[in-house]
């Protein structure tokens, strides 16, 4: 959707510096735009390039104020930012229709939103509640008594079990598997197997949540896995029975978050960390790919960056490395 740069700089909170009648079509790389593209320099040392680009404008810092107008600016203290903002005017939501598809298979006990769009091959079980203005792709199953809020997203082949709650705003990737039995099970040494524990819990999941294609999420065993509003999960990550996510938490690709674990507010988690049972992440914490958490332990520190295994704050854990790395050249001596 085009939109003039002076649109563009008035959305994104943005001063214009040169010709705002300039018509954006679409956002860009600086090595691969083209006129009537936006690129963004979130450092100094990359607005030459971004300057003499093929790029109809540039997002940048207050500093680029002062370098020659090759071309308009648009000056945010924070130009990655004001790019995904402009993202949002220039990639507007898809305005899907109002309708259920004829193959949709609906229980009359459900309640469906006039507004919400059903694609084809949907199941809906009795009691769910879907909000307004949803949309609900092809080949997904919301179980019986699932509460769906407004404004939602749910692609492809999603899957969500009875006793789950999901805020207004929330978008599901394909293939997601929300409010699945947890992973419990009680050892009977007479017998020699494995006795189910109870999974009758429910899962609940905030506003303006983001989950990943393929990611699992189980339901809480006796009580409830909860998914905290602004909460963002990369593609195959799995969210452990009973555990409890903050608001606005990241959590990078094939990180595993084991039962009853708890991580506070705002805290980062990288890809294929590892989080044992019964941890806990405190709030602003940040742990580094490939990190590893045992059990029972307390990750505390706000903005601190932790990373190995056992994760420990990373100046330690680059202090051990260079020590092992000295002893093994002493030794190779």
């Amino acid at each position: 959707m085009p939109q003039t740069l002076q649109t563009i700089a008035v959305f994104t909170a943005s001063r214009l510096i040169g010709d705002g009648s300039v018509e954006i079509s679409q956002l860009a790389s600086i090595e691969r735009a083209k006129p009537g593209d936006l690129v963004f320099v979130q450092a100094d040392r990359y607005l030459d390039d971004a300057l003499n680009c093929n790029a109809s404008a540039v997002i940048a810092g207050e500093s680029a104020a002062a370098f020659d107008k090759r071309k308009p600016l648009l000056i945010n203290p924070r130009p990655r930012l004001a790019f995904a903002t402009a993202g949002r005017l220039l990639y507007p939501k898809p305005d899907y229709p109002a309708a259920v598809h004829p193959s949709a298979v609906i229980d009359p006990r459900a309640s469906v939103a006039a507004s919400t769009s059903i694609d084809a091959h949907t199941v809906i079980e009795a009691n769910a509640v879907i909000g307004e203005r949803c949309y609900i792709a092809t080949g997904c199953y919301v179980g019986e008594g699932v509460v769906i809020g407004d404004d939602c997203e749910v692609y492809p082949r999603v899957v969500v079990y009875p006793g789950t709650t999901i805020g207004r705003r929330v978008i599901i990737h394909a293939g997601a598997v929300l409010g699945s039995d947890g992973f419990g099970f009680v050892r009977d040494d007479v017998h020699g197997r494995y006795v189910k524990f109870p999974q009758v819990g429910r899962l609940v999941v905030g506003d303006y949540v983001e989950i990943g294609a393929n990611c699992t999420i189980d339901r809480g065993a006796l009580d409830e896995t909860v998914i905290g509003p602004g909460t963002k999960l990369d593609n195959l990550v799995h969210i452990g029975h009973n555990a409890t996510i903050g608001s606005n938490v990241v959590i990078a690709a094939q990180t595993g978050v084991s039962g009853s674990a708890s991580i506070g507010d705002d805290c980062v988690v990288g890809g294929q960390v590892g989080i044992a049972d019964h941890v806990t992440i405190e709030p602003g914490a940040i742990l580094g790919a490939q990190s590893g958490i045992p059990s029972n332990k307390t990750i505390r520190g706000k903005g601190v960056v932790f990373w190995g295994t056992p994760a420990r704050p990373i100046k330690d854990y680059l202090k051990e490395l260079a020590v092992l790395s000295r002893l093994t050249r002493q030794r190779g001596k």
